[in-house]
């Protein structure tokens, strides 16, 4: 099983996003004595993601922020069965769409949309382990 995991400055804020705007679930969310997220996971189906805040670890020494950055180097796939649902849904909620909804070479369709902290979100209906 592969789980990425990334940062965001905000975790409130992008759990919020993650689950009222792109419909992910809320797995399980740890924080510390001030209320404050120290490590969250989302999920959707069996897929799993997990994140945090910056907290000047190690791990921060190899991770960069997307605004930094000038952009990022890798991308979250979702497949979801709802897909008109969610791009209508993500539309609604001005998020912005980097790539429009349109159909795949390689099969089914899907869009792309940049999240308030830069993170790029790539939502489709193609399941690579579906065609196994």
């Amino acid at each position: 099983m592969l789980i990425p995991a990334t940062r965001y400055r905000d975790c409130e804020a992008a759990l919020a996003f993650v689950t009222n705007v792109l419909g992910l679930v809320e797995h399980a969310v740890y924080r510390d004595d001030a209320g404050s997220i120290v490590h969250a996971q989302i999920r959707l189906g069996r897929g799993l993601m997990m994140f945090g805040p910056p907290n000047d670890g190690s791990f921060d020494d190899v991770m960069t922020d997307p605004a930094l950055a000038g952009g990022v180097t890798t991308s979250i796939y979702v497949v979801v069965d709802d897909l008109a649902v969610r791009y209508a849904q993500v539309v609604a909620a001005g998020a912005e769409i980097v790539m429009p909804l349109e159909d795949q070479s390689y099969g089914g369709a899907s869009f792309s949309l940049r999240d308030p902290e830069g993170h790029i979100w790539t939502l489709g209906d193609y399941d690579p382990m579906a065609a196994r």
